[in-house]
């Protein structure tokens, strides 16, 4: 897990008659903000010379706090620190915890529309409307087919997001099919034990019997059996680490998010500026009646580490996971 202290970003550019060619690469130090504009002149220098050459890569690394799923470190400020674990606060103004080995995931509710939904909709959408244009306008075939085709592209998915909540409503509910799977896995893993936490969009899990490594082919098949989003799961491999938001979004909580500075890197001295201060204090007042998640139950014949129950209760009480507060 990669959480650097300093960030720079250095560019290079080359014109001729032909064209002209900008790279732009990020670098970070835990050492010095000079040490960071020295990696970053080093990794642009690589790229710059590669692109040169005629390798197809990015000229630009995206502009954004959290480029964790992309495999740039997570450039957020430092907030608070226990050993390997690091809170952050991220580019919206929430903080998150950061751990190297310590078994994170949240399970959101609202997911994309299965593949059986839209083609369902599609089909149903386009029977319908060739049938009514042969049967009571009496269109000929091929030009019914294709007015059905172009009607089943343009309002399937609609009907297909209602036959998706019909789908999941008919299986007792989104929730209760997270909990299905989640009690399926752990049949096939006594060894496990699981806290589960109640979030805003949906369920959080967290394994207290043992430590992970991100590489561990146990987590891949966690992640799919329990259907965790898959730029979460991208951005644990890239970043070695797991994360998890442990105080409220700032909208839920009637805030505006808050406004990064105006720079492509984090550097120490943003935190001090007034601004940013103002909204943390207003942030912090306002974040104390809410919790992030809720403690719902655990579950699974394992025993817990009791390192990982230092940090779960730190969690706990970042979050109010056991408070009886509106979630956010």
């Amino acid at each position: 897990m990669i959480i650097p202290r300093y960030w720079s970003e250095a560019r290079l550019q080359h014109r001729d008659r032909k064209r002209q060619v900008t790279v732009r690469r990020f670098g970070w130090s835990d050492i010095s903000e000079a040490d960071a504009q020295a990696h970053a002149q080093s990794r642009v220098r690589e790229a710059f010379d590669r692109i040169l050459a005629g390798e197809n890569l990015a000229r630009y690394e995206r502009r954004v706090a959290y480029n964790g799923a992309d495999g740039v470190p997570i450039r957020e400020e430092i907030v608070d620190r226990d050993g390997e674990t690091v809170i952050t606060r991220n580019a919206y103004g929430a903080l998150c915890l950061n751990t190297p080995d310590v078994l994170f995931a949240d399970i959101d509710f609202e997911r994309p529309v299965g593949l059986r939904s839209i083609l369902l909709a599609g089909l149903l959408v386009a029977l319908t409307v060739a049938a009514t244009m042969q049967g009571l306008l009496h269109w000929r075939p091929v030009p019914a087919a294709i007015i059905a085709v172009f009607a089943a592209l343009t309002f399937s998915g609609a009907l297909a997001k209602k036959l998706d909540g019909a789908f999941i409503a008919i299986r007792g509910g989104a929730e209760q099919i997270a909990r299905r799977r989640i009690r399926a896995f752990l049949r096939e893993k006594p060894e496990w034990r699981l806290r589960i936490y109640r979030t805003p969009a949906g369920l959080r899990l967290l394994a207290v019997h043992r430590r992970f490594d991100p590489n561990d082919p146990q987590v891949d098949a966690c992640f799919g059996a329990w259907g965790v989003d898959a730029l979460y799961a991208r951005m644990c491999r890239h970043q070695q680490c797991f994360r998890a938001r442990v105080s409220p979004k700032p909208w839920r909580i009637g805030m505006q998010r808050l406004r990064p500075p105006y720079s492509a890197a984090w550097r120490p001295e943003h935190a001090e500026m007034s601004s940013r201060r103002d909204w943390i204090e207003r942030y912090e007042h306002q974040a104390r009646d809410y919790a992030s998640c809720r403690y719902v139950e655990t579950l699974g014949e394992g025993k817990t580490d009791p390192q990982i129950e230092i940090l779960q209760r730190w969690h706990d009480e970042l979050c109010q996971a056991e408070q009886s507060l509106p979630l956010a």
